[in-house]
């Protein structure tokens, strides 16, 4: 069997074509060694000046890595179900029928919060047999953690789907790509006052920094404060207003324009 350069130049030549028109794909290539060295980086410096806490705080990392899941997968459940919808061209069916943009939001996140009891359930349950770890240690203040990093995960998913359903299935690595960029800045492995003083200011504009916060002040000093817990719902509730009507607005213009039938790349 003999080969010919030029289908294999033009094979190649498709996918750099399609990674030169979609501006996702080239910011994933980009993103994820970016974000994970500088969440490695912030771990270790943190680490290397704080040997002693290492040693007394195992159970807070693996705490710290549930509530991380938490927040992960309520964005997913959001985004991941959107973009579903779209891979199987079903977004002009579903709004042929009477319903109506806010319930598919809402629907959107009742299907998050199913989803992530399900995915987070089994792995705080089995951290006691692998490591003697028992999150509900942490007591009420755990269920409010849950629910504002499920509303956090919300406010990124709805980000996400408009952003998805405006420039179509080109974007929809940034189901992934978003979440993650919280995750170096909101404090979920070490304490916000470890990070450089200008990413501080960023750190404490998210909810999800008040509650890693949190956290940690219940299971290191057995103190639930108050000031973190308002913090969080202060941003929750005004982020997610903006996302909603972010979602609502994108809605309407794809509308307009039709894109609810273009769901392509």
């Amino acid at each position: 069997m003999t080969g010919s350069f030029q289908r294999l130049k033009g094979m190649m030549l498709r996918h750099v074509y399609v990674l030169k028109a979609s501006w996702p794909r080239l910011l994933e290539l980009v993103y994820w060694p970016l974000v994970q060295m500088v969440l490695w980086g912030f771990i270790t410096r943190f680490f290397l000046n704080h040997s002693s806490w290492v040693a007394e705080a195992a159970g807070v990392l693996i705490s710290a890595v549930l509530l991380w899941d938490t927040l992960f997968r309520a964005n997913l459940g959001v985004s991941y179900t959107f973009v579903e919808e779209m891979w199987s061209r079903n977004l002009a069916q579903l709004f042929v029928s009477p319903l109506r943009p806010w319930e598919m939001l809402v629907s959107l996140m009742g299907v998050s919060a199913v989803r992530t009891l399900i995915s987070v359930t089994p792995a705080a349950f089995l951290a006691l047999p692998f490591f003697d770890v028992w999150i509900f240690d942490v007591g009420p203040p755990l269920m409010v953690f849950f629910a504002n990093l499920l509303v956090t995960g919300w406010t990124v998913g709805l980000v996400v789907v408009s952003l998805v359903l405006r420039f179509g299935l080109g974007a929809e690595s940034l189901c992934w790509l978003v979440i993650f960029l919280l995750a170096p800045i909101s404090g979920i492995y070490y304490p916000i006052a470890s990070l450089p003083d200008a990413v501080q200011y960023i750190s404490w504009v998210l909810p999800s920094s008040y509650v890693f916060e949190g956290m940690r002040s219940v299971l290191f000093d057995g103190v639930f404060r108050y000031d973190l817990l308002m913090g969080a719902v202060g941003f929750n509730l005004l982020y997610m207003t903006l996302a909603a009507l972010l979602f609502l607005r994108t809605f309407t213009v794809a509308r307009r324009k039709g894109l609810l039938l273009q769901q392509g790349e």
